[in-house]
């Protein structure tokens, strides 16, 4: 008898999920992790947090407004956003998100109000830029405490909602081992972190001065720490991969481990957390630098997942390969976005400019 020839075809399919997806996970996990570094100033009144604080809000405040814009573009066809709404799926994360993050911003922009309220009002008697817009946003100027809280409280459900969507609805993709484990949420949320971190000391070494070294030194520690959680994580799924504990995390390191991409992506993250970590303690002045370190690790974090994990077929063998078009849904995307940011940095802080932002006075004093 003749054998039987079994021919497989790998066919090769386009990325779902395009660097639009990478910059809306990029920025609202910056939006969230710097809000939570607001906290310690504005709501809790640490002594010596007031202006980190106020700089960090900015940056939850910027980022927080250009991460729907990229959501949007990332649907491909973003006029259909009403669907979300209209058509209601309790089984999709992405159906629940579109509820969630009105409730993220609209706690934020109440919150960022309350919160520069009496800085905006200082800065129109002071006859600053815009000074008759700031009097009228400032609406009196006066501190509204149990509001402020109230705003926060309010904040903190939707981050902790956008938290908890952003990281399940990849972890439940059983279709790609390397997103399905519980630790991608939680490295989403550290990375997110440590990038809100590494903004507010990027904006506070802007301030005059080089902004205020004591702050940049407590900066420094926290970034620390998100470093090392972030080493532990990894750790964690490398150690649950080798050992075969889990088959999940066994099954992804065996479709990644092959690949010299992937194998330099590793060394490259690991390499880049260490030397942030290392510069955090040794050299806690470093604040711009230990900054854009954080903003590189929790861009490079996402686009690896996302990008990268979609280069790894789900079915045959080999991987896919990924160029970045230069058109909308690649680079010039990525420029408009950034583009945008811009735009929106450059009204707030003219309105209301960096170095009355940053100022480490208390609110209301």
């Amino acid at each position: 008898m003749t054998p039987d020839i079994v021919e497989t075809v790998n066919v090769a399919r386009e990325i779902a999920w395009l660097p639009w997806a990478v910059q809306y996970f990029f920025l609202i996990g910056l939006s969230y992790g710097a809000w939570l570094v607001s906290l310690p100033g504005l709501v809790f009144r640490r002594r010596g947090w007031e202006g980190i604080s106020r700089l960090a809000l900015l940056a939850a405040l910027l980022c927080g407004l250009t991460a729907p814009v990229a959501l949007l573009a990332d649907l491909h066809q973003p006029g259909r956003f009403w669907h979300f709404y209209a058509y209601f799926t309790p089984t999709s994360w992405m159906s629940w998100g579109a509820f969630f993050i009105p409730v993220y911003l609209t706690g934020l922009i109440l919150y960022a109000w309350l919160a520069f309220r009496p800085a905006l009002a200082r800065h129109a008697d002071e006859g600053g830029r815009l000074a008759g817009l700031a009097r009228t946003l400032a609406y009196g100027g006066h501190e509204s405490r149990k509001a402020l809280v109230a705003a926060a409280l309010l904040t903190f459900v939707g981050a902790a909602l956008v938290a908890l969507y952003t990281g399940v609805e990849v972890m439940l993709v059983r279709a790609r081992p390397l997103w399905h484990t519980p630790l991608l949420p939680v490295q989403f949320f550290v990375t997110a972190l440590a990038g809100g971190l590494g903004l507010a000391l990027v904006f506070n070494r802007a301030l005059p001065g080089g902004g205020d070294p004591a702050a940049t030194r407590r900066m420094a520690v926290a970034l620390a720490l998100t470093q090392l959680a972030a080493l532990l994580v990894g750790a964690a799924w490398l150690v649950l991969g080798l050992s075969g504990m889990s088959p999940v995390h066994a099954q992804a390191l065996a479709e990644v481990a092959p690949s010299a991409n992937w194998k330099v992506s590793a060394v490259w993250a690991v390499v880049a957390t260490v030397v942030t970590l290392a510069l955090a303690v040794r050299r806690p002045g470093s604040g711009l630098l230990i900054g854009l370190l954080a903003l590189h690790s929790a861009w490079m974090m996402r686009w690896t997942i996302f990008i990268g994990g979609q280069e790894v077929p789900k079915t045959g063998a080999g991987y896919y390969s990924y160029q970045l078009p230069l058109g909308p849904e690649g680079l010039m995307g990525i420029v408009g976005t950034a583009g945008l940011w811009i735009f929106l940095f450059v009204v707030l802080t003219t309105l209301l400019p960096l170095d009355r932002i940053g100022r480490a006075e208390r609110v209301g004093a």
